[in-house]
């Protein structure tokens, strides 16, 4: 791959089906399919949760952290999957060794490293660190699903 896996805002648009406030991925600066994604965030003081996350001292939930973590796994699940363009979805299904490090704060430009580990069937695991500053935040390892989109309401 020439671009050495590079994806934009718009590129990630079309893979993945999260919107704001929920989109956590700004950018993939490199990919390699079946191996690994680094993809960037870029953390600024009008993230939606940061007046109530804590007022006086804002930081970035784990939880959505980790979320982060997830949604660069679904950017490498379907690149490595050959699923664009499919309306597949990949499902977040279970978090484990999820360890918090070091606070993330407004101004903060997040790096997310995931690595594929295994695919059996329809599920993928995945191993993934979140750094800001060259130093780990956030690391967790956890399982994902592809399937389809649920069923519009009638």
């Amino acid at each position: 791959m020439s671009d050495g896996g590079v994806r934009d805002i718009a590129a990630i648009l079309g893979m993945l089906p999260h919107r704001f406030p929920m989109l956590m991925v700004d950018r993939v600066a490199e990919l390699v399919p079946g191996e690994r994604i680094r993809a960037l965030k870029a953390v600024t003081v009008n993230e939606p949760y940061f007046p109530g996350h804590f007022p006086g001292r804002p930081i970035m939930p784990g939880v959505l952290i980790v979320e982060a973590l997830a949604q660069a796994a679904g950017v490498l699940a379907i690149e490595s999957l050959g699923l664009k363009g499919s309306g597949r979805l990949v499902y977040f299904l279970a978090i484990e060794q999820a360890k918090f490090r070091r606070p993330v704060e407004p101004g903060c430009l997040l790096e997310l490293e995931v690595n594929f580990l295994q695919r059996r069937g329809n599920v993928c695991r995945f191993t993934g660190a979140a750094r800001r500053d060259g130093e780990v935040a956030a690391e967790a390892r956890f399982t994902a699903m592809v399937g389809d989109p649920p069923a519009a309401a009638a």
